[in-house]
């Protein structure tokens, strides 16, 4: 198993609306590809010198192959549909493997 995970400081003047799209459109949309099989959205809990507010969301694949097939067919649509925040958060995404789960 995999877990996309993207990391998200996002502005204050547009929080509520973001936070409101990705929980009600952006994350469904991930997982209408058929590609993760979950989602977790975590607020981080620490003060980021820069401002902002920061999230953590993980999507669960099950494996690298899946992984890659959201990057080639998923991932340049579903990155535009941001575009009206464009400018007002700063975004990385990571790759992990689960090793183990207790």
């Amino acid at each position: 198993m995999y877990i996309y995970s993207v990391t998200i400081n996002v502005q204050e003047d547009i929080h509520d609306s973001w936070l409101e799209w990705m929980k009600t459109e952006h994350i469904p949309q991930m997982l209408a590809t058929k590609k993760f099989t979950k989602a977790l959205m975590s607020k981080v809990l620490v003060n980021e010198e820069m401002g902002g507010i920061t999230y953590s969301t993980q999507y669960t694949t099950e494996s690298k192959q899946m992984l890659q097939k959201y990057y080639e067919e998923d991932a340049p649509a579903l990155r535009a549909a941001s575009k009206a925040f464009e400018g007002k958060f700063v975004a990385f995404r990571t790759e992990m493997e689960i090793v183990s789960e207790q």
